[in-house]
């Protein structure tokens, strides 16, 4: 990880917020923004565009908590989330809201570049694995309709597979699109002569 990271803090106390930031110029990160947790949280950090966003909470309530894994869930930035006390509920919910890293036990100066280190690389991680799943998820859904408009062919050509596959194949070449594409208009087509019908 480079040396540069704007680090967005929130902290309910702003005297908490100024010993944080102190520390972490101490440990060489001193692009830091203050996140006001009484205005509205996703539009400051969306504004300041920080790489991490750093949470500190000394005793937080359930509805806190809670408003905090909301603007979670809104952001796609790593968060690390450090709690003076904490349940077990409380720590699946953080994971549940894609906290990065929720830290039990305080902050001390010495663990917080290495947990910001830890969120980064576990948010890139995970965010990895979503965009495979996205991907995977999208080449199943265009293999059924590729697999659909094939049988369409086959039944209306009375011809085999690998030939249907050819035509359709064909028609995406000859038209520049994707064999997916070719293959929703023939099944759109035959939804709609079906409800013609």
């Amino acid at each position: 990880m480079g040396a540069i990271m704007r680090i967005a803090i929130i902290d309910t106390s702003t005297t908490r917020a100024a010993i944080i930031s102190d520390g972490l110029r101490a440990a060489g990160l001193d692009d830091l923004i203050l996140i006001d947790p009484a205005g509205p949280l996703v539009a400051q950090i969306e504004a300041a565009t920080p790489e991490v966003v750093l949470i500190n909470l000394e005793n937080p309530s359930r509805d806190l908590l809670e408003d905090f894994f909301a603007m979670s869930r809104a952001l796609a930035r790593p968060i690390a989330m450090f709690v003076d006390q904490s349940d077990t509920e409380a720590t699946f919910a953080a994971i549940d809201a894609g906290v990065s890293a929720y830290v039990v036990d305080g902050l001390s100066q010495q663990r917080i570049k290495p947990v910001l280190d830890l969120a980064v690389r576990r948010f890139h991680a995970f965010s990895s694995l979503q965009r495979e799943l996205d991907d995977a998820k999208n080449a199943l859904a265009e293999r059924g309709v590729i697999d659909k408009a094939k049988a369409i062919l086959m039944k209306r050509r009375q011809i085999d597979e690998p030939e249907a596959y050819a035509l359709l194949r064909g028609q995406a070449m000859r038209t520049n699109r994707r064999i997916s594409e070719i293959a929703e208009a023939i099944v759109t087509s035959e939804a709609l002569m079906g409800d013609m019908e």
